[in-house]
């Protein structure tokens, strides 16, 4: 399952990026065709960009398979359960650890957020000289 999933992730890879080089060779476009091609690579990009990290987690989870470690979440050493691991094969964290892990990851975002909106004020009453 996991090597039939990376060998279709690197053939959709190898399609977008021949189809970048083949749409390059097109000459007297127009600037509307020129700008969505860009956009077109700068998506491509950001897929390609979100693939390459899946594959990595894929080959990840082919190596815990080798250590007899698949299944176990990297996070509580519980027992991933079956049908997560049908759905996303290359999970590394049960779905309690998961729901945590996501919802430490939004702590730290809000708390980012809120440095920053602190620091523009500070900044603003030091430029007005306060």
């Amino acid at each position: 399952m996991l090597n039939g999933m990376k060998k279709q992730l690197m053939k959709e890879m190898q399609g977008r990026v021949k189809g970048e080089t083949e749409g390059l060779k097109d000459e007297g476009r127009d600037t509307y065709d020129l700008a969505s091609d860009e956009r077109d690579r700068e998506i491509n990009f950001i897929l390609n960009d979100r693939e390459r990290e899946k594959l990595l987690a894929i080959d990840e989870a082919l190596q815990r398979i080798k250590e007899k470690s698949y299944g176990i979440c990297e996070s509580c050493e519980g027992e991933i359960q079956l049908g997560r691991l049908k759905v996303l094969p290359f999970t590394r964290l049960c779905v309690k650890c998961q729901e945590e892990n996501e919802k430490e990851s939004k702590r730290q975002k809000t708390l980012e957020d809120e440095r920053g909106y602190r620091k523009l004020v500070v900044n603003d009453f030091e430029e007005e000289g306060f």
